[in-house]
């Protein structure tokens, strides 16, 4: 328990309207939805009227409504100049990702906020899911020995959308490799480190909008590991298992549906304390598979809980803004390897 931390949002529509306000702001001990803003005035009325706080005309005036901390949920296009604006006013920003179009644009605004003494954080809430904490934790403490893979996965049907921002290159950078790929490439970074360099293929393969709809990486870690991470805008809800697989020499933690918005999902540790001597006949048997089943977490109340208690205690957030900028650079790495065909260091 601790102050209330009042907040702005900016840019309500989209998953602040479906997720973060309803699931994160609201829900969250001692944090205040005090008002929000959108380009769609009469959008941006609705969410004030569902939600029960004040819609602001303009960034300028929710700033100078007594707001603490401000999410930021507008498209990437627009997060520098929001970010700057909140830096300049004192306040606190939880930006989604992508920080911002590229590299320097991430750059900038995290320098920013570190010049104004404002904090800084990444929406990476996938990193709060009970299951992705239960598993860091486990290959921290080596219960799957020395890692060898991770793999991620991130898919969705996403078909051509009038003023879909996701569609733009202009407004949101990318395509399904920067949506969603972004948060994969992250998880893998939060279990096994960071990545050294990347490989990375994306194409065009079913849809007309000018990003990308397929994308896969590989990669490899500072510490050896190696990662994949396969993300498409054209694979059916339904089909695409979102699988996160983590294997080490003794053992591996298999997970299904726990990469997504949603609090669920199953993950499934097999460990093996001693691999023993090699078996030519690689007779698997029986496997002692364990569910993972800690109490189950929602993220956005969680990502929102842990970002007011970092500004109550004076310290940077975890993810922090330093992290997003991370994933630009890995991202941007991943861009120039599919335009060039070479493996580019992060």
């Amino acid at each position: 328990m601790g102050r209330t931390i009042r907040w702005g949002v900016l840019g309500s529509g989209g998953i602040a309207r479906r997720r973060t306000i309803p699931e994160g702001i609201l829900r969250s001990a001692d944090n205040e939805l005090v008002a929000v803003y959108s380009r769609n005035l009469t959008h941006n009325a609705a969410v004030a009227d569902e939600f029960g706080c004040r819609p602001a005309a303009s960034v300028e005036e929710l700033l100078q409504l007594g707001v603490d901390a401000v999410y930021i949920a507008s498209p990437p296009a627009a997060h520098l100049e929001q970010v700057q604006a909140c830096a300049q006013a004192g306040i606190h920003v939880l930006c989604e990702k992508p920080l911002g179009l590229t590299v320097a644009d991430a750059e900038a605004l995290l320098a920013v906020c570190r010049h104004a003494g404002v904090r800084l954080g990444t929406a990476f809430m996938m990193r709060f899911s009970a299951q992705h904490q239960e598993a860091a934790t486990m290959v921290r403490e080596g219960k799957l020995g020395r890692m060898v893979l991770g793999r991620a996965q991130l898919s969705c049907w996403y078909p051509p959308i009038p003023g879909a921002w996701r569609q733009d290159p202009e407004t949101g950078g990318g395509g399904s490799l920067i949506d969603m790929g972004g948060h994969c490439i992250d998880l893998l970074e939060f279990f096994l480190g960071p990545v050294e360099t990347v490989s990375c293929l994306v194409q065009q393969r079913v849809h007309d909008y000018p990003v990308e709809d397929s994308a896969i990486v590989s990669l490899r870690f500072r510490d050896g590991a190696l990662g994949m991470v396969d993300t498409f805008f054209c694979i059916p809800d339904e089909a695409s298992r979102n699988r996160l697989e983590l294997y080490g020499t003794q053992g591996s933690l298999l997970a299904e549906g726990t990469i997504g918005q949603e609090a669920s999902g199953t993950m499934v540790a097999t460990l093996a304390p001693s691999a023993g001597s090699y078996d030519a006949l690689q007779a698997r048997g029986t496997p002692q598979a364990v569910l993972v089943r800690p109490p189950p977490v929602n993220t956005y109340q969680a990502e929102i809980e842990a970002f007011a208690q970092a500004i109550r205690e004076g310290r940077d957030p975890e993810p922090s803004g330093e992290a997003g900028v991370r994933s630009q650079r890995v991202i941007a790495a991943c861009y120039e390897s599919a335009a060039t065909g070479r493996t580019i260091r992060v």
